[in-house]
C-alpha cells in the first residue's frame, strides 16, 4: 500500500523525488523476488529432503494419544490420493510392524486389510502425489 501511495502521490503532484522513490521500491521488491526464486530452486532438493524426513518422523505419532487429527489427515490423504506412506508403503513398517500398513493403503479398503501382506496396496508414496 505504501508503494502504491508513493506512486499515486508522485504522479498527482508530478514530484520527481516521489516517483523516483516509487521506482526504487518497486525495483527492490523485484530483485528480492528474483533472489528468493533463485534460492528456492537452488535449495529445492534440501527442502524436499527435510520435508520427507519430517513427514516420516510424523508417522511415528500415528498411533499415539492426542493425535487423532494427524491420524485422520493421513487416512484421508491416503484414501483420496491413492497413495501409501511418505515415499512408499514400507514407511509404515517401523511404525505399525512388518507387513502392516493402515487400512486406507489398501486398494479395496476393508477392516484389517492392512495387516495382510497379500492384499493389493497403493505402492506410490504420498509425498510425490501431493507435491
Amino acid at each position: 500500500m505504501v508503494t502504491g501511495f508513493l506512486g499515486c502521490l508522485g504522479a498527482i503532484k508530478e514530484n520527481k523525488c516521489l516517483l523516483l522513490s516509487f521506482f526504487i521500491v518497486l525495483l527492490v521488491i523485484l530483485l528480492a523476488e528474483l533472489i528468493l526464486l533463485i534460492l528456492f530452486f537452488v535449495y529445492m532438493d534440501k527442502v524436499n529432503e527435510n520435508a520427507k524426513k519430517d513427514l516420516k518422523e510424523g508417522l511415528l505419532l500415528y498411533h499415539t494419544e492426542n493425535n487423532v487429527g494427524l491420524k485422520n489427515a493421513w487416512n484421508i490423504i491416503q484414501a483420496e490420493m491413492r497413495c501409501c506412506g511418505v515415499t512408499d508403503y514400507t514407511d509404515w513398517y517401523p511404525v505399525l510392524g512388518e507387513n502392516t500398513v493402515p487400512d486406507r493403503c489398501c486398494m479395496e479398503n476393508s477392516q484389517g486389510c492392512g495387516r495382510n501382506a497379500t492384499t493389493p496396496l497403493w505402492r506410490t508414496g504420498c509425498y510425490e502425489k501431493v507435491k
